[in-house]
């Protein structure tokens, strides 16, 4: 997810900073034009028309990709008032906005972790609209931290967040998820009134093969804090051919605070004494800043301070040793600017699938029923490049199915070959303060 910026700037600083800053104001809703709806209308399709609107107004493109906006909507008002639920009335909205064929544009309710994640990363922009919802003020949800894949039908786990409820239990990358309490699986709705009760969830982990039980307790997510927790906690060494290989993942990359987390981890915490590193972008959100990937230029300064006690902190630290990144379809926005520009830089070998080519810059609208509208109102391109629809493709093409995949990924896998015979990289020494 790219984040969005309207300050008044020059207009080059401002599409710059349009990509990567968060809204800063919610605009004030928009009146309803008498040619668009009658009262009774509204009464039945008032989010509806506040997504219809939001869109004729706020999208990055004036001329809507030349699409006719008012016959649209038109054709797809009807389909809304006769939808009998709400996640009807949310894949009629859908629908419409998929005729734009753009990225960041979509609509929330929930019943779907997204929703709930993507109300924290645009919690700025919302502020004024969470405690409508939030009674507590924080967006929660219970859940048990998994990412979730439907695929022919079926739920798969697409990934597990380390440290949280699912991994603690077990649950593994492949597993098709068959029921939750014997009911069928719903990524919310299994866990809610749950939280810190067991709920026995039955998975197949073989194609065709025979069902297994696992229990998990579910917790209250608080997103950001539990993207923060996973990252910290998904860091860890791997030994493989006399090579003390890093790894870290991130799900989110919406926020200095991840990458504070890398920092940290390479500098001093677990990653300190590995000899490479695997830089793990795929699924999740984006959100990433240009600025990110000064972490893996060497040529940068180094600067050490060091106090009387002895304890040091390197500043502009730089991470001057092999490193490698992975990237899939679920690597989006502004991880695949930070993919482009590694790719550009060639800092090292780019493992796994094409990105999803969504990079346009966005902001979220809360509507009047409490759903949300992510709604793409900058273009964006990198070095002059647009990624959007094209995405980046890796340096060494390596596919994943994930289905029954019992835990293997062969991404990490090729990435751990592909460092394992890399040279061990001599650190420069660091510029210290007399």
């Amino acid at each position: 997810m790219i984040l969005n910026s309207l300050a008044r700037t020059p207009a080059i600083a401002r599409i710059m900073l349009s990509a990567w800053l968060a809204l800063l104001v919610v605009a004030a809703p928009l009146p309803l034009r008498a040619e668009q709806s009658t009262l009774t209308e509204q009464a039945t399709t008032g989010p509806f028309d506040e997504v219809w609107r939001l869109v004729r107004d706020r999208f990055y493109d004036s001329k809507l990709h030349g699409l006719d906006w008012t016959a649209l909507g038109d054709t797809y008002r009807p389909r809304y008032a006769a939808a009998a639920s709400p996640v009807e009335r949310s894949a009629v909205i859908n629908a419409m906005l998929g005729e734009l064929k753009a990225s960041h544009l979509r609509h929330y309710i929930n019943d779907d972790p997204s929703y709930y994640q993507l109300a924290e990363i645009f919690s700025y922009p919302l502020r004024a609209e969470i405690p409508k919802h939030f009674p507590s003020n924080k967006v929660i949800y219970p859940g048990i931290g998994i990412f979730t894949k439907m695929i022919e039908g079926k739920t798969f786990v697409y990934g597990v967040m380390a440290g949280l409820p699912g991994d603690k239990a077990g649950l593994l990358t492949g597993d098709e998820i068959v029921s939750a309490d014997g009911k069928p699986f719903a990524p919310v709705g299994s866990f809610t009134g749950k939280t810190g009760s067991p709920v026995s969830l039955e998975i197949r982990r073989e194609a065709n093969g025979e069902t297994r039980r696992i229990i998990v307790v579910p917790e209250t997510i608080e997103p950001g804090d539990a993207f923060k927790s996973s990252l910290r906690e998904s860091a860890r060494i791997v030994e493989r051919a006399g090579q003390k290989i890093g790894y870290i993942r991130f799900w989110s990359y919406a926020g200095s605070r991840y990458q504070d987390v890398l920092e940290e981890e390479l500098r001093s915490g677990k990653l300190k004494d590995a000899d490479s590193l695997i830089w793990d972008l795929r699924g999740g959100w984006g959100g990433a800043r240009p600025n990110y990937l000064d972490i893996f230029v060497p040529q940068a300064i180094t600067m050490t301070m060091t106090e009387r006690n002895g304890s040091a902190e390197a500043v502009n630290f730089r991470w001057r040793k092999p490193v490698a990144l992975l990237i899939d379809a679920g690597s989006r926005s502004g991880k695949e600017v930070l993919a482009h520009g590694f790719k550009e830089l060639k800092l090292g070998p780019i493992i796994g699938e094409r990105t999803a080519g969504a990079v346009l810059a966005a902001t979220a609208f809360m509507l009047s029923d409490g759903s949300l509208l992510v709604l793409a109102v900058n273009d964006v391109s990198v070095n002059g490049v647009r990624i959007e629809g094209v995405g980046v493709t890796p340096t060494i093409e390596q596919p994943f199915d994930i289905r029954y995949a019992g835990g293997k990924d062969p991404q990490i896998e090729r990435a751990l070959e592909e460092l394992s015979k890399a040279p061990k990289a001599d650190e420069k020494p660091d510029i210290s303060v007399p």
